[in-house]
């Protein structure tokens, strides 16, 4: 039986670094940390196929692991790398959500260089996702435009100063109503993502299709489903087509964790994946091991082609 919730592991814990400063911070980026130093990516192998999705959990792993995985046939088996996961905190002093992020998400941002240039030069496609911590604040609960505008800011503000290529959205563990924050209204998570498809129009916004903000798109006459590049189904073992509209180039109805869904079900799901015309194959918890038979399970029915790992 496969589980309908994900075994992810708290960014929590360590919590040593916000980012309510990004804007004084952001001429001080040092060579290693900003866009600057993004060097052109090398153009990928041609593939033919859906858009593979790799989530890194990087208090365990490093996001290196991405590049490791390449088709026998050509190309990397992975075009976008999430980095998992930063943090939507509350402020009680100035009752204000801001961006946080954990020690472990801290280190990948500062050793940019080394954890997510490697990637781009590769093409691959590196994104931050931002989660709820059991704090009250989320994207659905912010009280103005005005306040869901600035969080935007310190999103793109990240995105521009390390050098990144957008932003996920996964909005569970934010318990609303903690700390004295309002419960989810309908005006929010249009503001935010508005404001941050404003600031940020040629990269990349995605939804995990989970939580209040989901189910809260539209509102005063404007859906803002098209402002995202992708969604994809928050239920590792099982198909759910998200209920956006959207192409189904841009959507994953499958979603896999790999090591832990099993290898015929990944590849079941791959394969209607094809079968069915959607662009899009979510995996979650890409390890240091050498995934490469559960990895090859999905491309030889999304690519025709094993997946070969390289350390």
């Amino acid at each position: 039986m496969f589980s309908l919730v994900r075994s992810r592991i708290r960014t929590a814990a360590f919590a040593l670094t916000a980012v309510a400063a990004l804007a004084s911070a952001g001429t001080g980026a040092t060579a290693t940390t900003s866009a600057a130093a993004a060097p052109a990516p090398v153009p990928a192998a041609a593939k033919q196929g859906p858009t593979s999705v790799a989530y890194v959990e990087v208090n365990n792993n490093s996001m290196r692991n991405v590049g490791k995985y390449t088709l026998a046939g050509g190309g990397n088996v992975f075009d976008v790398a999430v980095i998992f996961a930063a943090n939507i905190n509350y402020d009680t002093g100035t009752k204000a959500a801001y961006l946080h992020f954990n020690e472990n998400v801290q280190r990948v941002l500062d050793n940019a260089a080394t954890e997510i240039r490697p990637l781009q030069q590769k093409g691959i496609k590196v994104v931050l996702s931002v989660l709820g911590n059991h704090e009250g604040a989320g994207f659905a609960n912010f009280p103005s435009q005005q306040a869901a505008s600035a969080f935007a800011k310190q999103l793109s503000d990240t995105v521009a100063k390390y050098g990144l290529d957008g932003i996920d959205f996964d909005d569970e563990y934010a318990d609303y109503g903690n700390n004295g924050t309002g419960q989810p209204n309908d005006s929010s998570f249009v503001h935010l993502v508005t404001a941050l498809r404003a600031n940020m129009p040629d990269k990349i916004i995605s939804l995990y299709n989970i939580g209040p903000a989901a189910s809260r798109l539209s509102y005063g006459g404007v859906n803002i489903s098209s402002k995202f590049d992708y969604a994809w189904n928050p239920y590792y073992g099982t198909w759910q087509v998200p209920g956006l509209a959207l192409p189904k180039s841009k959507l994953s109805p499958a979603a896999v964790e790999i090591g832990r869904t099993s290898q015929s079900t990944a590849a079941g799901l791959a394969r209607r994946t094809v079968s069915e015309g959607y662009g899009v194959y979510l995996t979650y918890n890409l390890d240091g091991s050498n995934r490469g038979a559960d990895v090859s399970a999905f491309t030889r029915e999304l690519y025709g082609s094993d997946a070969v790992y390289t350390p």
